[in-house]
């Protein structure tokens, strides 16, 4: 494994080190760090040990006293440097290369706070964060996006032109999956494997979950990434989900306060508007929020969206406003960890308000970290000028030092800031978490309608036209699925279609239906950031419509977003897998033959055609 990881990492070799499990649960004793004689007793050079996370918990008088030491030590400006947590690619970045150099200034130069790791493999994730680890005179506080799983960031990449897959963390369905399982067993064990997977890399803290209530159909960015509509059904899963990444080990982040589920526009492409006045919030979007930091959240992620009934038509991103920051989450909710920013390029905040006065004005509205910032340098020098000219106080940036130092500690890192490369391959995608997964994806399959009966499929169809919809740039849709129904032995016709496809093309296709037993569409429709929107191309809804009043029998399968369904209502039966990964696909395909029972409950309504808590059951055929 040592040559691997040099060959992988091209940074710093791996030392042999006694260490004690990562991931351990949070009640267990912190482990004492062993270190070989060589290395000395600095932290940086010790492997992370037992974290205690959780924003309720109490550090232990070392830990306490590390943190008002650290504090005291700092500069001004390394003081401000611990606010910024910059995005960073998880690839291979080779010592020297301009990736390489960039994060190295922000580490050693800016003297950055923490850093959000974005997609690429376990290795490279382990060996980048501890090479940074090593060069960073205050530890990193690292996060990552893993909000349905590991896989999210670190995986689901595959190799062009074979498209062979390279592995990586488990791949889970979106949420909203485990909302229509109902299963907060199931929430648990999803938050319990992103723990061990993520701290095992060397990532602390994890942008999830998601908190918000899917109250609105049109919304183009957090369907799927929801557990659902019901605020009573989102708390109970997002504070199992909570639990279980405690118990690895894990830190979690509630999003995206105060509420992203009532919007009808991309945060990333511009300022959504929330119009729901102050009782409306604490019914619906709030509750989950509320839970979450009873539960003991470590952190809560901000939206940019505008509370136009609440403050006023000029209203500013809630990131950005005192009320939301300070007087709700801070006074009301009693919020006592981390906030955060959420990204300060999105078209949120930047459009209206430039790429440094934002930063300031978090700040004053609460935030402690600010995520993402445009140019590092630019951010720590635009803070440390509202410094100095009395807009913002020095105890005022104290506070939030303390806070990060506090969520530092607890994660460990006072005693050990490093991984073990060695044991990544012992932690992350194994089988029993990939067990986890299967689980979630089998038990999700909702059923939503079918009036013929044709769920499972009838011994007697043997000639199925499988037609993919799904992005031009998506090439895995459907392979998995296409291929267990080739396995149980029925020949497919195998079709695609995307935004591009002509009138003429789907004519061909339709042609194509006059041979086959059955059609089986599959719908790659999901959330996407700069999308806007999130549904099919009219011209592929008015052909399934066609399709589905010939008397063939026709199944459609949404591998995403629940409401295609709503462009097309002359869909005769309708199977829900809610996301596209490998593991829904075959999940789809098992419940579609009739090897697994059909059980999911939709977490959301279909208006005006489906109710919240419908699904059609159906028992496993024997074979």
């Amino acid at each position: 494994m040592i040559s691997r990881t040099k060959n992988l990492i091209g940074m710093l070799p791996t030392r042999k080190i006694v260490v004690g499990l990562i991931g351990i649960t949070a009640c267990a004793p912190v482990m004492t760090h062993q270190t070989d004689p060589d290395i000395g007793s600095d932290a940086r050079t010790r492997f992370i040990g037992a974290p205690t996370p959780g924003a309720a918990s109490r550090l232990s008088r070392a830990d306490s006293l590390w943190v008002e030491q650290t504090l005291r030590s700092l500069s001004l400006r390394e003081k401000v440097g611990q606010l910024i947590m910059p995005w960073v690619p998880g690839e291979y970045s080779p010592v020297g290369s301009p990736d390489y150099e960039e994060l190295r200034k922000w580490v050693v130069e800016d003297g950055i706070g923490g850093l959000v790791i974005s997609i690429g493999l376990p290795l490279s994730y382990a060996a980048k964060l501890n090479h940074m680890q090593r060069l960073a005179k205050v530890p990193l506080l690292v996060a990552s996006d893993l909000e349905n799983g590991p896989g999210m960031r670190m995986g689901n990449i595959y190799a062009f032109p074979s498209l062979l897959p390279q592995g990586g963390g488990t791949v889970f369905p979106p949420v909203m999956a485990l909302g229509a399982t109902r299963s907060e067993d199931l929430a648990y064990r999803l938050g319990k494997v992103t723990g061990s997977e993520a701290r095992a890399v060397g990532v602390h803290i994890n942008f999830g979950p998601v908190l918000d209530v899917n109250s609105n159909p049109l919304n183009p960015i957090i369907n799927t990434r929801s557990f659902g509509e019901d605020p009573a059904l989102v708390s109970k899963l997002a504070d199992a989900y909570i639990r279980g990444a405690r118990e690895s080990g894990l830190m979690t982040t509630g999003k995206h306060f105060p509420g992203h589920g009532d919007t009808d526009a991309d945060s990333h492409l511009e300022l959504p508007a929330v119009r729901g006045d102050r009782a409306h919030m604490d019914a619906v979007d709030f509750p989950p929020f509320r839970a979450a930091v009873i539960e003991g959240i470590d952190g809560i992620m901000t939206a940019h969206i505008a509370a136009t009934t609440i403050l006023g038509a000029d209203a500013p991103p809630a990131t950005l406003s005192p009320y939301f920051m300070t007087d709700v989450l801070r006074k009301d909710m009693s919020f006592k960890g981390l906030l955060f920013t959420d990204a300060m390029t999105m078209g949120g905040v930047a459009k209206r308000y430039g790429a440094t006065e934002p930063l300031v004005l978090a700040l004053e509205a609460g935030n402690d970290i600010l995520l993402m910032p445009k140019s590092v340098h630019d951010a720590v020098t635009t803070v440390m000028s509202a410094i100095t000219s009395g807009r913002l106080k020095e105890s005022r940036i104290d506070e939030s030092v303390r806070r990060i130092l506090f969520a530092k500690a607890r994660a460990g890192l006072r005693t050990g800031r490093l991984v073990d490369i060695e044991r990544v391959d012992e932690i992350v995608n194994v089988p029993a978490n990939e067990a986890v997964a299967k689980e979630i994806a089998e038990r999700s399959i909702t059923l939503a309608r079918d009036a013929p009966g044709n769920v499972p499929l009838k011994s007697t169809v043997q000639r199925i036209l499988s037609i993919t919809y799904a992005d031009s740039d998506d090439p895995i849709a459907s392979r998995a699925f296409n291929g267990e129904l080739i396995d149980a032995g029925r020949a497919v016709i195998r079709v695609r279609a995307d935004e591009r496809t002509t009138a003429e093309e789907y004519n061909a296709i339709a042609r194509r239906a006059d041979s086959a037993d059955a059609i089986v569409t599959s719908i790659y429709v999901s959330p996407r950031e700069f999308s806007g929107t999130v549904g099919a191309q009219s011209g592929f809804t008015s052909f399934i419509n066609t399709l589905a009043t010939s008397g063939k029998p026709l199944v459609a399968i949404s591998f995403g977003s629940p409401y295609v369904l709503t462009s097309m209502p002359s869909v005769p039966s309708y199977l829900l897998a809610w996301g596209g990964a490998p593991i829904s696909q075959r999940a789809a395909a098992a419940a579609l033959l009739g090897k697994i029972p059909i059980t999911g409950k939709l977490p959301v309504s279909l208006p005006p055609l489906h109710k919240f808590g419908e699904g059609i059951e159906r028992a496993a055929q024997s074979h």
